[in-house]
């Protein structure tokens, strides 16, 4: 238990105020403490703001990057398996494919790398005061949706170009984005409880995305999976994220065999990332 005074000391000794915050261990089932976070809100929207500040400070091209990075690899994608590999897209023109897959990917990834980092770079402020230890994953996750929403302009534009229009299937959006966020936070939550104790995680974690890509339709169609193996593979929670936003973006029929698997897994990956997070919490600043 720690007690927290606020007021002065009098001179003889007494506190000059009556509030007294007491912190204690939480007891019971309650994986997240919502009106601890609410109570903490400012320092949450300060991290969230200092994420996406530093991240372009003194940098020429500033938001342009959130741009440019996606769209350097929606060219290459397009050049390498849209015309020379020519990869089978479901008649749909590869730009316009890829481009509807990179953007999230590109978030699910930054997200989930700096999700995964956020103990170890907060180190030097986590032993010094008391918050709730929860802010720092969600904090990166929440921050690189502003570059996501800048880089849907790279779609939209694309979707213009090749005169595609929303259908009623955009209605399904927000579902699609929540499951996007969930992936990072969840994953996020069990890496940055490993990376205290195991600070291989920062250097697997290139792989580890490398290898993620490459088990998602991004390049690629998920009907050229074969057909015995697609459950198994829409446990994936990327390929319902995908193959989701496709659908809402490009108004093609919603493949539901991809989506509920994931959904499942993704609620599986927050939960159980939440309640190890909980379990490390109290070991944080003496491992760290």
């Amino acid at each position: 238990m720690i007690g927290l005074l606020k007021g002065g000391l009098k001179g003889d000794g007494k506190s000059s105020g009556d509030a007294l915050t007491v912190i204690e261990p939480k007891s019971g089932w309650q994986i997240i403490d919502f009106k601890e976070l609410k109570d903490y809100q400012d320092l949450f929207y300060f991290l969230v703001w200092r994420d996406i500040k530093t991240l372009y400070a003194q940098t020429v091209l500033g938001f342009s990057w959130a741009i440019l990075n996606p769209l350097i690899q929606i060219i290459i994608f397009g050049i390498i398996f849209g015309k020379i590999a020519k990869v089978s897209t479901d008649g749909i023109p590869y730009i316009l494919f890829s481009s509807v897959a990179i953007i999230p990917w590109a978030y699910i990834a930054q997200a989930m790398t700096q999700s995964s980092q956020c103990l170890i770079q907060g180190s030097s402020i986590l032993g010094k005061v008391y918050f709730p230890r929860l802010i720092f994953p969600i904090t990166p996750v929440l921050a690189k949706l502003v570059d996501f929403g800048i880089s849907m302009l790279i779609i939209l534009c694309i979707m213009l170009y090749y005169r595609v229009f929303p259908t009623w299937n955009l209605v399904w959006f927000p579902v699609f984005v929540g499951m996007m966020i969930s992936i990072p936070l969840g994953v996020g939550l069990w890496l940055s409880s490993l990376a205290i104790r195991f600070r291989d995680i920062r250097h697997a974690m290139p792989f580890f995305i490398q290898m993620l890509m490459y088990t998602a339709p991004i390049v690629y169609s998920a009907s050229s999976i074969p057909e015995g193996y697609r459950l198994l593979y829409s446990l994936n929670p990327i390929v319902g994220v995908i193959e989701g936003l496709r659908a809402c973006l490009l108004g093609t029929p919603i493949p539901w065999l991809y989506i509920w698997p994931g959904i499942l897994t993704a609620a599986l990956l927050v939960i159980s990332g939440a309640l190890y997070f909980k379990r490390m919490e109290r070991f944080i600043v003496d491992v760290i």
